[in-house]
C-alpha cells in the first residue's frame, strides 16, 4: 500500500480526492489530511507517508515553503492545483508529478501507477532537491514554466522563449527554434506569472524576453528587433520604463 497524506486548504478538495483514491486507486491508503503548512508539517512528521498530494497555495505559505521546511524530503509529491495567476510557478518538468483541478480520474490513476509501477526511490531526494533549487535559484532563465494549452500543459524553459503575442483569449508563445505554442489565457495572465527580471510588456499585444533583444531603434516609442528578427513597436507610454530596464 502507498501510505498517503492529502494537503489542501479546501476541505471539499481533500474529501473529493480521498473519495477518488478510494474508488479508483486501491493501492493508496489515505492516512492523514492537512489544511495548511503548519498542520501539514505535523501530520507528515507523525505519519511518515510514502506520497503526499498537495495544493500549491495554502494557508501559512505554499507548497515550496512546506518542502523547504521538511528537508530532506523522503516522500513522493504530486501537486493538485488549479492553474491560475497564483498556481504553478516554476519547476522542472521531471521534478514531480502534477494534477489539475478538477481532478481527471484517468490522470490520477496514471500518476499513482507511475509511482507504484517502478522503483523511483533512488532518485526521489535528488528530484525534489532539483525542484526546490529551480524555484529559488538565482539563475531564473534556467527555470521552466507551465503554460495551459487545449491539450493540457506545456512546460517551457524561460531561455527558449522569445516573446508572447496576444491573440484574443489565447496567447502565442514564440520560441527560439521559431515554433509556436498556443496557450489558453490572455496575455495579461501571463504578464503576472512571468518573472519581471526577464520579461517586459512593451506593447498591449506583446511581452518580450529582454535577453533576446538584438537592437533598439529610436522613435516616438521606438522599436526592438528580437533574435527571431521580429520588429516590435515599443508603446510610447512604456518607453521610459523600458529604457530604464535596458540600462539596468
Amino acid at each position: 500500500m502507498i501510505r498517503t497524506v492529502l494537503i489542501d486548504d479546501e476541505t471539499d478538495s481533500n474529501r473529493i480526492l480521498q473519495t477518488l483514491l478510494e474508488n479508483y486507486c486501491p493501492q493508496v491508503a489515505v492516512i492523514g489530511t492537512a489544511d495548511g503548512v503548519e498542520t501539514a508539517i505535523e501530520v507528515i512528521r507523525d505519519a511518515q507517508p510514502d506520497l503526499v498530494f498537495m495544493d500549491i497555495e495554502m494557508t501559512q505559505g505554499n507548497a515550496f515553503d512546506l518542502l523547504n521546511r521538511l528537508q530532506p524530503v523522503n516522500f513522493h509529491v504530486i501537486f493538485v492545483t488549479a492553474f491560475d495567476n497564483h498556481a504553478i510557478r516554476a519547476f522542472k518538468y521531471n521534478a514531480i508529478d502534477y494534477l489539475l483541478k478538477p481532478v481527471n480520474i484517468r490522470e490520477l490513476c496514471a500518476a499513482v501507477d507511475r509511482l507504484s509501477g517502478k522503483a523511483v526511490e533512488a532518485n526521489l531526494l535528488g528530484r525534489v532537491k532539483s525542484m526546490l533549487e529551480n524555484v529559488r535559484g538565482a539563475d531564473v532563465s534556467e527555470r521552466k514554466i507551465a503554460f495551459p494549452t487545449q491539450n493540457g500543459l506545456s512546460f517551457i524553459s524561460i531561455r527558449d522563449i522569445i516573446r508572447f503575442e496576444a491573440k484574443g483569449s489565447y496567447t502565442l508563445i514564440h520560441l527560439q527554434d521559431r515554433t509556436k505554442v498556443t496557450a489558453t489565457g490572455g496575455i495579461k495572465e501571463f504578464e503576472e506569472l512571468l518573472p519581471d527580471i526577464i520579461f517586459f510588456r512593451i506593447h498591449q499585444s506583446h511581452i518580450i524576453n529582454l535577453n533576446k533583444i538584438k537592437s533598439y531603434q529610436k522613435g516616438r516609442g521606438g522599436y526592438v528587433t528580437l533574435e527571431d528578427d521580429t520588429e516590435i513597436e515599443v508603446a510610447s507610454r512604456r518607453r521610459e520604463e523600458f529604457m530604464q530596464r535596458l540600462l539596468k
